[in-house]
């Protein structure tokens, strides 16, 4: 006589991998993470995560990547320990970037690919800050195709705009304003409350 029984299935949160290999890496993907946070803050169906496990099928834990960061639109904000897929109407992020490591490996970043090809991401872009290089893909007929010239590429969903330098990669608003760490953004956001108080006569 057998006997079923009913397991539940357990998602872990975390995939034991670190964050990032090294501060510059990290530095990234905040940099990226809370500058898409500040230009959908007034938008409640836009969801952005970082370093979030992604499971895209129920039933199978073993399928799941975490992406440094992803935006996923039509989603609402909220915590979340991972990114269940069925729980989300079945929305699978539009939008992903990697910040790479000299820890990455080949094999792990074609594994990576074909996820992100296979479950449906719109726009894929991968930087290296050790070479200084930029990498995105659209989803063209079908598929995640190499975008051939990133020269001041803007991104059709995010609408921001990548500029590679000689010597790093600077990402605009779409009203021109660059993108800036956790201090300088705490900065400009001091000297807009210090000009506020300036035009309302209260010097301190």
């Amino acid at each position: 006589m057998t006997i079923a029984l009913n397991r539940e299935v357990i998602y872990p949160d975390s995939d034991g991998q670190l964050m990032a290999d090294n501060t510059e890496q990290f530095q990234w993907i905040v940099l990226l993470k809370e500058n898409l946070e500040c230009l959908f803050a007034k938008r409640a169906d836009v969801f952005v995560g970082g370093d979030l496990l992604w499971y895209p099928a129920e039933g199978q834990p073993e399928i799941r990547v975490a992406p440094n960061v992803m935006v996923v639109f039509g989603r609402p904000k909220g915590k979340r320990g991972s990114y269940r897929q069925w729980q989300e109407n079945q929305q699978p992020p539009q939008v992903v970037f990697e910040i790479l490591s000299p820890g990455n490996t080949l094999k792990e970043m074609t594994k990576k690919l074909q996820f992100y090809d296979r479950h449906g991401v719109e726009e894929y872009y991968i930087y290296s800050p050790s070479q200084n290089e930029l990498t995105g893909l659209e989803r063209q007929s079908g598929e995640l195709t190499v975008i051939e010239d990133m020269a001041s590429w803007v991104s059709p969903r995010l609408g921001i705009r990548f500029e590679l330098t000689a010597e790093t990669l600077r990402v605009y608003y779409p009203d021109g304003r660059r993108f800036l760490s956790t201090v300088e953004l705490a900065e400009a956001e001091n000297r807009r409350l210090r000009a506020l108080l300036k035009e309302a006569g209260i010097e301190f």
